[in-house]
């Protein structure tokens, strides 16, 4: 069980994260320099979306097997209680 929270812990960790490909970063260096850090902000906040959306959906389905099992589990020990 303390792994889980260890785990569960570790996932909630928000670490601020500046990641672009090349070109990218020149463009938006080129903005900023230019008196718009709006674009540059916009563009880091997708690119956070895109890294969180898989991570998301993992989490979500690996819920659903869980409960799926833990479900799955509960019936078939009321099938040996009750026979």
């Amino acid at each position: 069980m303390k792994r889980w929270i260890i785990c569960w812990m570790l996932l909630m960790i928000q670490v601020t994260t500046w990641a672009q490909c090349a070109m990218c970063r020149t463009q938006l260096e080129n903005n900023i320099s230019a008196g718009n850090p709006g674009i540059a902000s916009g563009i880091n906040t997708g690119i956070l979306y895109l890294l969180v959306m898989p991570y998301l959906a993992v989490m979500i389905i690996g819920y659903l097997w869980y409960r799926s099992s833990k479900k799955a589990r509960n019936e078939s020990a009321k099938r040996i209680v009750a026979g």
